[in-house]
């Protein structure tokens, strides 16, 4: 039983054997996951797989790296989509510091935009941050986003920036970097963080935790997510996979 919150098999490296990717996550123990949009061609491909698989749901949203190419047409059709009953978050939207397409005053508006639309359509929202950890906490604080909680998404920070997060109504979701030997900081995250506000996902196919580190990354191995966590907080895989997948559950709304 578990549940991958964050996974791109929307992306052109699942063209030539995504159903062969569905078995092994099935194989795996993988019950749900959401499939996350970040541009136009991400987002309609999203919607098609959540209308071919019935435990695959969607998140809809524009990627800040991307920032200056969103419209407000693009806006308009991401409300619009929101309405389907499968689609369950808005995002990944945020600030991303590291590449330098779209100006920082440029994602600080695209985001500040769609925390607002999450807002009016009532969904909770998908957080994507590079190097911009103190600007997407005080965005976050100015916009109440509180008011509808999310998804601190492959988690990078420190275990003080995590329990600040918690405290505005989000939830914690790490990661492969968890599992990477050297990494100290998701180690200590997912140490401090209650289990009743940590989630799990893969990412894919970016980030496959160890021994795939560097290899395509897909949905079967959150397992190894799961079980890094359980190994740090002294749990049974079990009581993971659970409490992960009943966090999911309860943030997106599904029965």
């Amino acid at each position: 039983m578990l549940f991958d919150t964050h996974v791109h098999v929307n992306a052109e490296q699942f063209n030539e054997d995504l159903e062969d990717v569905i078995e092994r996550a099935k194989e795996a123990g993988v019950d749900n996951m959401v499939v996350v949009g970040f541009d136009r061609p991400t987002i309609i491909r999203a919607m098609e797989l959540i209308e071919t698989y019935d435990f695959m749901y969607a998140a809809v949203g524009w990627h800040p790296v991307d920032a200056i190419d969103m419209t407000e047409d693009d806006l308009q059709w991401i409300e619009e989509l929101s309405i389907h009953p499968k689609v369950v978050a808005i995002g990944e939207m945020g600030l991303d510091y590291h590449w330098d397409k779209s100006p920082k005053d440029v994602q600080m508006e695209v985001f500040r935009k769609q925390i607002r639309l999450a807002k009016k359509v009532g969904l909770p929202i998908i957080i994507h941050n590079r190097e911009a950890t103190a600007d997407i906490v005080n965005i976050l604080k100015e916009e109440e986003a509180s008011r509808v909680g999310g998804i601190m998404h492959c988690f990078s920070g420190s275990a003080e920036t995590a329990l600040e997060c918690i405290n505005m109504n989000f939830y914690i979701s790490l990661g492969g970097p968890v599992t990477f030997k050297n990494a100290k900081k998701p180690k200590e995250v997912a140490a401090a963080v209650p289990l009743d506000r940590l989630l799990i996902e893969t990412d894919c196919p970016y980030l496959a935790p160890h021994p795939y580190r560097g290899k395509r990354n897909e949905p079967s191995y959150v397992k190894l997510v799961a079980e890094q966590i359980a190994e740090i907080k002294q749990l049974t895989i079990e009581e993971v996979s659970q409490a992960t997948t009943e966090n999911a559950k309860k943030l997106f709304g599904i029965n």
